[in-house]
Parts: structure tokens; C-alpha cells; sequence
């Protein structure tokens, strides 16, 4: 073949190839992805909560994390900062997620299916005034730790304000600028030892709340995301959480044996 022939053959085969790529592009989603790969670590911050998230690393939150993760081959890394600033360094894309989170509670972070632990949240007041309920709760002046959202998910809260800190909860209620300090258990025992006259005050349970973890989001925040699901769905078929919560004190959130949490029950 001439070689006017052999570039009438060539040309014929680039078009015919082109029609073939256009007829089946390539789809981008089928592309290998670097960016999600495994993490070789996670950043996990938290606010101080006694025996839950200590700044020397140890408590429950934290047992459960190294639990959830460093078996998967991802070491855990802590930080500890206040609630708010904890919020915002996951949102900023500076720490992978947030430890004590409520579903859904803030916007541009990622919220898993499984929660890992539950609030029991109660109200401490004065002795003297009536006992709460969820029905009343709108009649009080409510307090609570700045950036908590209990409003959220407490019925007809109408009048509340946030504290910086707890260190002077006791004093607020004795002075009458709030009827009512929400807080977890944990911390509302904490602030009670403060004083040596417990009696003087009332603790109210109110209700359960699934503590989640928020994570960032971006392309490492997607993946622990995914991994921590299918963890919490491996750790609570197998019971291997229970141990931790005994060791703990902690009542156990899961029900045994059926990789159902309580939270997606009642949904």
C-alpha cells in the first residue's frame, strides 16, 4: 500500500476511535480518587468533660474513640478546646470531627446514622421552686453553656440564656437570674459538690439526647465518617462497647445483640 493509502487507513481509524470515546466516555466516577484514602489518623477535639474527655486523654469519650478507630488502623489524636471553638475548627476543616454533638446541630459539618453515646439531661434549680417537666419548661428562665442548642431539642423553651462557663451556676440560681440550669448528669453532679448545702436544690431529669460525633466536610471527613457507621454497627452487634461503659459507671445506650441503637428505634 502506497503511502497516500497507509494515511487514508490512519486517518479512518482516528475517526472511527473517536466516535468510540464519544459513544462511551469515560465517567469520572470510576476515576481512582487519592483523596480517599485511609487517614493515617484522626483529629478529634472536645470540650473538658470530667471523666469523659480529659485533657491527659483518659475518660469514657475517649475510650470509645480509640475503640472505634485505632483497631481500623487510624490512631486517634485529641485536642481540647471549648464547645464553640470545637464547633468551628471542624467547620474550618482544622480538626476531622467534634466529640458530643446533637443530630443535625449546626450547619457545614457531617452528621453519621449511628450515635455513640446519650445525654441524660436534667435541670437543677432551687429546692424551694415547683419541679419541672418538658410541659413547662416555657415558664422558666432557662441557662445553660453557650453553643449547646438545647433549645433544639427541648419542647417549648421560650426564655433562656448561655453561660461561658459552670463555675458560678449555683450563685445564678441563688440570685435568682435563672430559674433552671440544663446540663447532662455528669456536669450537673459536678456542680453539686460544689456546695455543702446540696439539699438547697433540685435535680430534674428531662430527657435522653444520642450524642454524635460531627465530622468535617471534606474528602477525610466523608470517609471517617463512613468507617465510624460501620464501626458502631461491628462494636454494637458484637457487645464490645458494653465493657467500656461498665468500666465507666455509664449506663449502656444499645440495645444488646440487634446492631439497633435506641435513637433510630424511635424514628
Amino acid at each position: 500500500m502506497g503511502r497516500v493509502g497507509m494515511k487514508w487507513l490512519l486517518c479512518l481509524s482516528m475517526l472511527m476511535l473517536g466516535f468510540a470515546v464519544a459513544a462511551n466516555p469515560v465517567r469520572a466516577d470510576t476515576l481512582p480518587d487519592v483523596s480517599e484514602e485511609k487517614p493515617a489518623d484522626i483529629v478529634l477535639v472536645s470540650e473538658h468533660w470530667n471523666d469523659y474527655t480529659e485533657a491527659n486523654g483518659t475518660g469514657l469519650g475517649w475510650d470509645l474513640m480509640r475503640e472505634l478507630f485505632e483497631p481500623a488502623g487510624i490512631k486517634v489524636e485529641l485536642r481540647t478546646e471549648p464547645y464553640t471553638r470545637a464547633v468551628g475548627l471542624v467547620q474550618r476543616g482544622e480538626a476531622d470531627a467534634w466529640v458530643g454533638a446533637y443530630e443535625n446541630e449546626v450547619e457545614g459539618t457531617l452528621y453519621p446514622k449511628w450515635h455513640y453515646d446519650t445525654d441524660e439531661i436534667y435541670a437543677l434549680g432551687l429546692a424551694s421552686n415547683p419541679a419541672p417537666t418538658l410541659k413547662t419548661l416555657g415558664s422558666y428562665r432557662l441557662a445553660w453553656v453557650r453553643g449547646y442548642q438545647f433549645q433544639k431539642y427541648l419542647p417549648h423553651v421560650e426564655h433562656f440564656n448561655e453561660v461561658a462557663r459552670r463555675e458560678h451556676i449555683l450563685s445564678m440560681l441563688d440570685h435568682s437570674r435563672a430559674d433552671l440550669y440544663i446540663d447532662a448528669k455528669p456536669e450537673i453532679d459536678f456542680i453539686l459538690k460544689q456546695t455543702r448545702e446540696p439539699q438547697r436544690f433540685r435535680t430534674t431529669y428531662l430527657t435522653d439526647i444520642p450524642l454524635y460525633l460531627s465530622f468535617a466536610d471534606n474528602s477525610r471527613g466523608r470517609f471517617l465518617r463512613d468507617l465510624f457507621d460501620q464501626r458502631m454497627a461491628q462494636l454494637v452487634q458484637s457487645g464490645k462497647l458494653r465493657p467500656i461503659f461498665a468500666r465507666w459507671k455509664q449506663p449502656y445506650p444499645f440495645e444488646a445483640g440487634d446492631g439497633l441503637s435506641k435513637a433510630k428505634r424511635g424514628q
